[in-house]
């Protein structure tokens, strides 16, 4: 009997990233059901009402990786992520929405191609030129500490970068290399990273955070 929340997720999506990355920092745990997005379970489009993972289910049901972040470490916060709150809002609204358009007008240009891919590409650049220019005085996005901020948006400048890591690589923003390459290192990261295969009707329950996974600050 299902005693836990349950998250349904997707390995490599960024939404579903630092959804599993707060939830891990917060040492919250939930039963991770991994689907496909190509083969989505029956299960899974009657939990989500927008078919998009991440989704929670749980006393309420969170369909937005945003809400499910919170949703964790106001329950348990033991990094102090949520310092900072207006300040991460900010950024994570420039992220999911501006950056995240030009992300996808050029990670997926052939389906946008009434586009201008080098133009959107720039438009990206520019945010994260930005971005860079404070992490350029500070080791974070809002300070001398990991919060939320960086958990929200890391994983979508890792999936920026992949596009071309070569030309990534070779850009003036050293400092966002610096971050983006830290994260990508960490044991957070590879934490959260861990394969698991689909779920299936009837499997034995995956409980997140491992735990076998040490989870404290």
């Amino acid at each position: 009997m299902q005693d836990i929340p349950i998250l349904w997720s997707f390995r490599r999506c960024p939404f579903a990233i630092r959804a599993r990355l707060a939830i891990y920092a917060a040492g919250v745990p939930v039963a991770l059901r991994e689907i496909l997005l190509r083969d989505k379970p029956a299960a899974f489009l009657a939990a989500s009402p927008s078919a998009t993972v991440p989704n929670l289910q749980a006393d309420v049901t969170l369909d937005e990786s945003r809400d499910i972040m919170l949703w964790a470490l106001q329950q348990n916060d033991p990094r102090g992520w949520l310092t900072k709150p207006d300040e991460a809002a900010a950024l994570i609204d420039l992220c999911d929405g501006p950056f995240k358009a030009a992300l996808d007008h050029t990670k997926y240009a052939v389906r946008y191609p009434h586009l201008d891919v080098v133009a959107e590409r720039g438009k990206a650049a520019n945010i994260l030129q930005a971005w860079n220019a404070r992490l350029a005085t500070q080791d974070y996005l809002t300070g001398p500490t990991f919060t939320l901020a960086d958990a929200a948006l890391l994983p979508f400048v890792r999936q920026f970068a992949n596009i071309d890591r070569a030309w990534f690589d070779d850009q003036d923003w050293p400092h966002l290399i610096r971050w983006l390459d830290a994260f990508l290192a960490s044991p957070d990261f590879a934490a959260i990273m861990v394969k698991y295969p689909p779920w299936q009707p009837g499997q034995d329950q995956v409980t997140f955070p491992d735990p076998q996974q040490r989870t404290a600050p």
